[in-house]
């Protein structure tokens, strides 16, 4: 899992932390961070930086990848693009290629992060990752969805997650399938 917030707290990654907990015991999922990845540079293919060998690494190794993003001014958090970017290069070596993945996205405001959900499945596209295209998850309103435990006390919006996540791990099985 790919959190696009870098802030500790943030609602983002309290969505994805409790869709961890709704997961069903076939998926195996884990936060991969992003914050201590450089910027990606083509100059430093020769000889990355640890981090960045150590990232694409965990993302080869992975059999999918969802992505949890907020909205940054009707986009995707550079960061989070950042991730992205560095696990493609350097061409020939792309590091998400053919894998299975989906996308949920996070706003305190009313309209879902939307943008960042459409611009993130264009960039996820382009590198040859099979994103799930339904149900889209928009969760509006995410100040309000917790309650003093980090749970989620709205119940629509946790039948929602709990769907998602298992047609998530229905989708994988799929596109793996297909690719063996």
């Amino acid at each position: 899992m790919f959190v696009g917030s870098i802030r500790n707290d943030s609602h983002t990654r309290k969505v994805t932390q409790a869709v961890m907990r709704m997961a069903p015991a076939s998926l195996k999922l884990e936060i991969v961070e992003i914050r201590q990845l450089p910027f990606y540079n083509p100059d430093h293919e020769q000889s990355p930086p640890p981090d960045v060998v150590a990232f694409r690494e965990r993302v080869r190794r992975a059999e999918a990848a969802l992505f949890a993003t907020p909205e940054y001014n009707r986009s995707v958090p550079g960061v989070l693009k950042n991730a992205v970017d560095t696990g493609s290069r350097p061409s020939g070596h792309n590091t998400w290629g053919g894998k299975p993945a989906a996308v949920i996205s996070v706003t305190p405001g009313q309209y879902g992060a939307m943008g960042a959900n459409h611009h993130l499945r264009q960039s996820l596209m382009a590198v040859g990752l099979a994103t799930m295209p339904l149900p889209e998850v928009y969760i509006v309103h995410a100040g309000d969805l917790f309650d003093e435990k980090g749970e989620i006390k709205v119940e629509p919006v946790a039948k929602l997650l709990g769907t998602f996540i298992e047609r998530f791990a229905a989708w994988i099985e799929m596109v793996l399938a297909t690719i063996k």
